[in-house]
């Protein structure tokens, strides 16, 4: 590491259950090179940095920092905000301000742009400037990269809640018929994929499922539920958020768009689906919306996760101690018959905006569940479980001191 001065951390985009552990690696990584001055924490992503307001993370204490590995949400705040085109230079010129040398952003497609798009500025202007991502998304969708870190949390919990709602579902006569639970997926189906780890047998929830990589058919879909009612007497369905119908529309979708100009989806996939059979079948109906529990349930993370979420942040700072910017940390999986994965890096160009949508080959033929490929795929994401500090009965989560601090005096309620 021949570069003196000192790093900031950041984090953007929807947390993860496992998101502190990379930002744990990234703290403690950085801690270990004398050439690391200051570690500051930028609060709610880059719009900390343009408020100037950074956290001193050196004077956290250090059972803090070790409690970060158990504890989901973003511990120094996330924002979605898109940077204008001439606000680069201003950035920059924070950046020099607090002799900002190491820059390391944790996210998912729309920060390794943010991401890249600083380090060529950086190049440009000739300041010295380590640039590297840092993935986490449980959505899967992020390119080169076996999986990403908070994918392997959300997938154990998502098939854990359709498992017991399964049960729920076969074991009460007169209750409900149909259960559908919505997943998140915008684009890409890997989260509502993975509920298919949930079943044992044939008559195991899920009985179908729907992702946004094929175009959903209506007439085949109701189809679809008749031929597993008259077999089981009950459907279970797990649907994308983000399911799409021929001509590219979203089942359901608000008018209004986010900083990046992604159409909202609100929770209404599910309803959509629910409203199609009851034209067709009278049916009693329950709908499931999982939400933000998705990416939230520490209590139920995996420990693969949870372990590789660690290793890219601690491998970031590796990268820039070799002199590397411009690069996002990638998960390589082994092709033994064992898993095992180790960590590489690829151009942050090469991932920024790029989305990676599941493979036809891990799609049924029917487009209503998913292949052995993508049972293979995913099943050892979610193996192990993270052990939680309980205190009361209840996870004892930790708080950045300096999270805190600002928390208790910049977010009251306007009076």
């Amino acid at each position: 590491m021949t570069l003196k001065g000192n790093c900031l951390i950041a984090q953007s985009g929807g947390p993860t259950a496992v998101i502190n552990n990379s930002i744990c690696g990234l703290i403690k990584g950085s801690l270990r090179y004398n050439n690391i001055q200051n570690i500051y924490g930028s609060l709610f992503g880059i719009k900390g940095v343009f408020n100037e307001e950074l956290i001193d993370l050196r004077q956290e204490k250090r059972e803090t920092i070790d409690g970060l590995r158990f504890t989901p949400g973003p511990a120094l705040g996330s924002c979605r905000h898109k940077i204008k085109d001439d606000d680069y230079e201003r950035l920059l010129s924070l950046f020099k301000r607090y002799n900002i040398r190491y820059f390391f952003y944790v996210g998912g497609n729309d920060s390794m742009d943010t991401a890249n798009k600083i380090h060529k500025l950086a190049q440009d202007t000739r300041y010295d400037l380590q640039v590297i991502g840092v993935p986490k998304t449980v959505d899967n969708d992020l390119s080169h990269t076996d999986h990403c870190p908070g994918y392997g949390s959300a997938a154990k919990y998502a098939a854990t809640v359709v498992m017991e709602t399964g049960i729920d579902l076969q074991g009460i006569l007169a209750s409900s018929d149909v259960v559908i639970t919505e997943i998140m997926g915008r684009n890409a189906g890997w989260l509502p994929a993975a509920t298919a780890l949930a079943k044992n047998n044939e008559e195991d929830a899920p009985n179908l499922i729907y992702v946004p990589e094929v175009p959903f058919d209506k007439t085949r879909f109701l189809a679809d539920v008749e031929k597993v009612y008259k077999k089981l007497g009950y459907v279970y369905i797990v649907v994308s958020e983000g399911i799409r119908d021929a001509e590219g529309n979203y089942l359901a979708a608000e008018k209004t768009k986010d900083a990046f100009g992604h159409v909202k989806l609100g929770n209404g996939a599910a309803n959509a689906l629910k409203d199609m059979i009851n034209e067709h079948m009278q049916l009693k109906i329950r709908c499931n919306i999982l939400g933000s529990s998705q990416r939230s349930a520490m209590h139920y993370a995996s420990r693969v996760d949870a372990s590789e979420a660690y290793m890219v942040g601690a491998e970031a700072v590796k990268l820039a101690s070799r002199g590397l910017s411009g690069v996002m940390v990638t998960l390589e999986r082994s092709q033994s018959d064992i898993y095992y994965c180790k960590t590489g890096y690829v151009e942050l160009q090469k991932v920024a905006n790029h989305e990676r949508k599941m493979p036809l080959s891990m799609i049924n033929k029917e487009y209503n569940f998913v292949t052995q490929e993508f049972i293979a795929y995913a099943r050892p994401l979610i193996e192990g479980n993270v052990s939680v500090p309980m205190k009361r009965g209840l996870p004892d989560y930790v708080v950045l001191d300096g999270y805190k601090k600002y928390n208790s005096r910049s977010r009251k309620p306007a009076s």
